[in-house]
C-alpha cells in the first residue's frame, strides 16, 4: 500500500555506460531498504561533516542497519566548508577507508553538500581504482547540481576544482526534507544553480522561477521539490549525452569561469559557491551583450531575478580585475587559444565562445 511520502517521491534517470536513478522526496533518509539497495559489500563509509553529520548521520546508520545487519559502518567527518575540499582531506579520508580494510566491493555514502559531495566521489574513484559511492546531498545546491553527473574534485591554492576526476555514483538520493534545515543562505545559493538551468536551455523554466520566487525563498516543499526534480532532468539529459565534458555538458558553467576565479580569490572564505555563480552569471549575460550576442535586456531580466532571490549581482569590493583575470586563465575551459566561456544568445541558448579577448573581459569585469 502506498504512502503519502510515496506519493511525494519522484525518480528521475541518468542513462549511459553507467546508468543510476535520483530519487527525489520526503523522508529518503529513513528509508534503509531505498539506501541499502545500492551497497554491495559490507564496508560502508559515512562521509559527511561537521554541520551535517550532527543532525543526520545517526538516522542514515540506524535505517541502514534496519535492514543489512551485517553492515560495517563508520564514518569520517570533514570540517565543515569549501576550505577543507583539499588534498590533504582526501589522505584523510583515504587513510579512514584503509583503517577499516575496504574491499572493492565498498561504498562511501557522501551525507552533505557539494564539498562532501565532491571530496566522497574523488575518494571513492581512487580507492583500489573505483569503488561505489551513493550521493546523498542535503543541500539544494548539491541537490540540482554536484550530486549528479560524476564529476569529482579537490582545490588547489591556485583554484577550484582542479584535481579530480569522472566517477558517476550509483545513485543520488535526496531526501527533500532535510532543505527544512538548511541555513537561509544556503537555499538561496542552491537557488542560483536552479535560476542557471533556466537561463542555458529552458526560458519557460526561467518564466516558472520568476514566478514561484517567493515560494521557493520560503522553502515551500511544492515549489522546491518541482525546482529540484526539473533541475535534475535537465542535467540528467546533458549528462547522458556528454558524460565526461566534451561538449554540452561544459555548457553547465554558466557563469562559473568567472564565479571560480572570485572564490580563489577569495580563499574559499568569500561568497560561497552559488552565491559566486550567481554573480558569475551575471558577468557573463553582461559579457556576452558587449560582445553582440544578446541585449542588455536578457542582462538585466537575470539580473532582477537573482536579486529577487536575494543573491549577490555584483563582484564583491575589493577584487582586482587583473588578479581574477588570471585566476580564469587557469580555469579548465581554457585552451591553447586562449580564454573560453559559456555565454548566451539570450535567455535559454547558452553556447561556448572560445578566444574572448582579455580587454572585453577586463571592461565586464570593471564594470560590475
Amino acid at each position: 500500500m502506498s504512502t503519502i511520502a510515496d506519493l511525494q517521491r519522484t525518480n528521475v534517470e541518468v542513462g549511459g555506460e553507467r546508468p543510476y536513478a535520483i530519487s527525489i522526496g520526503p523522508g529518503l533518509l529513513d528509508d534503509g531498504a531505498l539506501l541499502a539497495a545500492s551497497v554491495r559489500g559490507r564496508h560502508v563509509l559515512l562521509l559527511s561533516d561537521s554541520h551535517v553529520a550532527p543532525l543526520y548521520a545517526k538516522r542514515v546508520a540506524h535505517a541502514l542497519r534496519g535492514v543489512r545487519d551485517d553492515l560495517r559502518i563508520d564514518a569520517y567527518v570533514l570540517p565543515a566548508g569549501e576550505a577543507s575540499k583539499t588534498l590533504a582531506t582526501f589522505a584523510e579520508a583515504i587513510d579512514a577507508l584503509a583503517a577499516i580494510g575496504a574491499t572493492r566491493d565498498a561504498c562511501i555514502i557522501a551525507l552533505g553538500g557539494g564539498v562532501v559531495g565532491d571530496l566522497a566521489g574523488f575518494v571513492a574513484a581512487c580507492w583500489m581504482r573505483g569503488i561505489d559511492c551513493v550521493q546523498v546531498p542535503t543541500t539544494l545546491l548539491a541537490m540540482v547540481d554536484s550530486s549528479v553527473g560524476g564529476k569529482t574534485a579537490v582545490d588547489l591554492p591556485q583554484g577550484k576544482n582542479l584535481v579530480g576526476a569522472f566517477h558517476p555514483p550509483r545513485a543520488v538520493i535526496a531526501d527533500t526534507e532535510a532543505l527544512l534545515t538548511l541555513p537561509p543562505r544556503e537555499l538561496r545559493a542552491g537557488l542560483a544553480e536552479v535560476a542557471k538551468y533556466g537561463a542555458i536551455r529552458d526560458a519557460a523554466f526561467l518564466d516558472w522561477i520568476e514566478a514561484h520566487a517567493e515560494a521557493l525563498l520560503a522553502s515551500d516543499d511544492a515549489a522546491l521539490t518541482e525546482a529540484v526534480a526539473r533541475s535534475c532532468r535537465h542535467k540528467a539529459q546533458i549528462v547522458e549525452r556528454d558524460p565526461y565534458e566534451h561538449g554540452e555538458r561544459a555548457l553547465l558553467n554558466f557563469g562559473h569561469t568567472f564565479g571560480h576565479a572570485i572564490e580563489a580569490e577569495q580563499g574559499f572564505g568569500g561568497l560561497n559557491h552559488g552565491e559566486a555563480v550567481a554573480v558569475g552569471m551575471v558577468l557573463a549575460a553582461k559579457l556576452s551583450a558587449r560582445l553582440g550576442l544578446a541585449s542588455d535586456a536578457d542582462a538585466q531580466r537575470l539580473a532582477v531575478l537573482l536579486a529577487r532571490l536575494e543573491l549577490p549581482v555584483a563582484i564583491p569590493a575589493g577584487l582586482d580585475a587583473e588578479a581574477l583575470l588570471a585566476r580564469m586563465r587557469l580555469d579548465k575551459k581554457a585552451d591553447a587559444n586562449g580564454l573560453r566561456f559559456v555565454l548566451w544568445d539570450g535567455i535559454g541558448a547558452a553556447r561556448m565562445i572560445a578566444g574572448v579577448a582579455d580587454d572585453a573581459v577586463l571592461a565586464v569585469l570593471g564594470d560590475s
